[in-house]
């Protein structure tokens, strides 16, 4: 155990009654496993495996409060509505930090669909809590077993059997408080047979000033046919350092996309552990990053095929600018017997200065022959002749280049199922480059456009 570790088990220890007041049964029940995981445990740090560019001892050691008493600490929900995608109407709800609100704009959701925090949803449906609360994530991930020690609310998410939604559920995160916080946040989905969801994530800082730690895990259930769309929209500042654990269990004919997207931010570690578990199912991974400054971004997945007869598509691509740090770790892993597999992984960057880094370490590990499965990665730098030609034509150096760079992540905002959100999506990325984006403030204007204003 490190001492990064150790300031929270001791935090556990003296406030238990506080924190285990404030959050339901079907959490506490899972807090004895957690703590032995974790003082037989540690941090893991860089160089380990899987953690070429993480630290993850470094990020928690700064001594973060944690809001054990559920105090309102002030986020501002007005700035968050900046998160509504045009022409795409949602049911929204919040966490300030880690303390669950509804909105007011959103209308009513249909006859037994749930999405509620988990102290209602203990109340309410605690079958459903019981039943797959930590059924999907492990303890023996430290970051996991650390939210599930410290974690005093979540959502749950449960679409039943044969619904099909017709909008999307839209989540939004946003951190805020006079000194430095870590949220503890924790998000459980399940999709019934043969329903159909989509869900987008936002997280958004609205105190540039303050250092912020988020722990996140979603946990994620598609039962036999369902369709899900999952999207993971970061936009947060430099001094927020954030780690995300997804893991997500598929049954037969499932059909799961997930997309993280990381458009700003301080220093970030995402997860995608993803278990196929069912013949005919698919599972379509996205991922996308655009660093600068000092920035750092680490996706780390691992697609496991148990069974055959299963598809994946996986595709990352990042742009690192200035002295910003980017790795990517994928691991495609098919068992033994799980014949007719077709898996395939691509990890692209371009690294647009020389003092920017990346690390990438693409995976394969097959225990049968009759698959099909690919992997490959390449690093390059922006064509210059491609930027002579354009300005050539007039177009000026810098906007060349941000059009490049935005040409280059097109297939990856393509992936996008929700047409107002890849519309949205697009308008992002390139005031992004140009480096107009602020917390999602208005994209009325196009990239060009911004360019030619500041001639």
């Amino acid at each position: 155990m490190n001492d990064a570790l150790k300031q929270y088990i001791d935090l556990y220890k003296s406030h238990r009654e506080a924190i285990e007041a404030h959050a339901p049964a079907a959490m506490n029940a899972l807090r004895a496993e957690a703590l032995e995981v974790l003082e037989q445990g540690h941090l893991p740090r860089r160089g380990e495996e899987n953690y070429e560019v993480s630290d993850i001892e470094e990020m928690y050691a700064p001594d973060y409060g944690v809001n054990i008493n559920r105090v309102d600490l002030g986020a501002d929900a007005a700035e968050a509505f900046r998160c509504d995608v045009p022409n795409m109407s949602t049911w929204m709800y919040f966490f300030f930090n880690d303390i669950f609100k509804a909105s007011r704009k959103s209308p009513s959701l249909p006859a037994d669909v749930v999405v509620e925090p988990f102290s209602e949803a203990a109340e309410r449906h605690p079958e459903i809590l019981n039943r797959y609360l930590g059924s999907v994530a492990p303890h023996s991930d430290v970051r996991v077993a650390l939210n599930t020690l410290l974690g005093q609310e979540g959502l749950l998410v449960y679409v039943p059997e044969n619904v099909v939604l017709e909008r999307p559920i839209q989540l939004v995160n946003i951190m805020n408080a006079g000194g430095p916080i870590m949220a503890v946040r924790r998000v459980l989905v399940v999709i019934g047979e043969n329903a159909k969801a989509q869900m987008l994530v936002c997280d958004h800082t609205q105190n540039a000033q303050n250092n912020f730690l988020v722990n996140q895990v979603v946990e994620i259930v598609a039962e036999a046919n369902a369709h899900f769309d999952y999207y993971d929209i970061e936009e947060s500042t430099e001094k927020t350092r954030r780690t995300t654990a997804h893991y997500v269990k598929q049954a037969s004919g499932s059909n799961v996309l997930l997309n993280g997207i990381t458009l700003t931010n301080g220093i970030t570690r995402n997860d995608f552990v993803v278990s196929v578990d069912g013949e005919g199912a698919e599972t379509h991974l996205y991922g996308m990053a655009i660093e600068g400054g000092t920035q750092q971004i680490d996706n780390y997945t691992h697609i496991s095929h148990n069974v055959g007869h299963c598809k994946s598509n996986e595709l990352f691509k990042y742009v690192l600018d200035d002295q910003s740090t980017g790795g990517f770790t994928g691991r495609i892993l098919v068992a033994e017997g799980a014949n007719k597999v077709e898996a395939y992984q691509s990890n692209r960057n371009v690294v647009a200065t020389a003092t920017a880094k990346i690390h990438t370490k693409p995976q394969l590990e097959i225990y049968c022959d009759d698959v099909k499965c690919s992997h490959g990665t390449a690093i390059g730098q922006l064509d210059q002749d491609a930027i002579f030609y354009m300005q050539a034509r007039g177009i000026s150096k810098e906007e060349a280049r941000t059009m490049l760079m935005q040409a280059f992540m097109s297939d990856v905002i393509d992936s996008v199922r929700m047409e107002s959100l890849k519309n949205r999506l697009q308008r992002l990325v390139e005031k992004r480059f140009c480096g107009q984006l602020h917390q999602c403030s208005d994209c009325s204007n196009s990239c060009r456009e911004v360019v030619k204003g500041d001639k």
